[in-house]
């Protein structure tokens, strides 16, 4: 489907958007997350945030692997019903192939904060995540100006709220016995 074609449908789309609605406009160039009968629409990443994401999940994918677990970029996770979202990267439990990963297989959300993301949208969904029950939650934080460094933050759930679990600055590694045995080199995600 053409850009323009997807747009005509989403504008000329009667009413509010169910899951059924969202799931049929298949798969396309753009990030659109289903929030609650309406739509998010986001262009593709950048090619530095692509960078960094194609480095994390090649990061994470040997740890999460040896802990059973399925390591994947930009897949569909259903936090709720009518609440669909597309992180950067997804750890979870579950099927080898699927179209949508279900919050319970969730073991870790990630994404890469960038110019378009805002702290209002990082804390909106944070909220969603943690509604949703998820544990654990990855956010990278690149230099938004020059891509030359960064941080990360690995939250962990605790009632209702995320709160640091580990950190790691620029030049340093990020080391976590959970929610599986992680390493993760903040120098190497740039190294594109």
């Amino acid at each position: 489907m053409s850009a323009g074609d997807l747009l005509d449908r989403i504008l000329n789309h009667p009413g509010s958007w169910t899951e059924e609605d969202y799931f049929a406009l298949g798969v396309t160039a753009f990030r659109i997350e289903l929030f609650t009968g309406g739509l998010l629409v986001s262009p593709a990443p950048a090619p530095p945030h692509q960078d960094i994401s194609h480095r994390l999940a090649a990061a994470v994918l040997p740890d999460a692997r040896s802990a059973g677990l399925r390591a994947r970029q930009a897949v569909a996770v259903r936090l709720a019903e009518n609440r669909v979202v597309i992180p950067d990267f997804v750890v979870s439990r579950g099927a080898r192939v699927t179209t949508v990963v279900e919050a319970a297989d969730v073991v870790l959300l990630g994404e890469i904060n960038s110019r378009g993301t805002g702290p209002a949208g990082q804390a909106l969904r944070e909220h969603y995540f943690a509604a949703a029950e998820v544990e654990f939650f990855l956010v990278v934080e690149p230099d938004p100006a020059s891509f030359e460094s960064l941080r990360l933050r690995l939250l962990r759930l605790e009632r209702e709220a995320y709160v640091e679990h580990a950190v790691a600055e620029h030049g340093e590694t990020l080391t976590a016995d959970e929610p599986f045995p992680l390493s993760i080199s903040t120098t190497e995600l740039l190294d594109f």
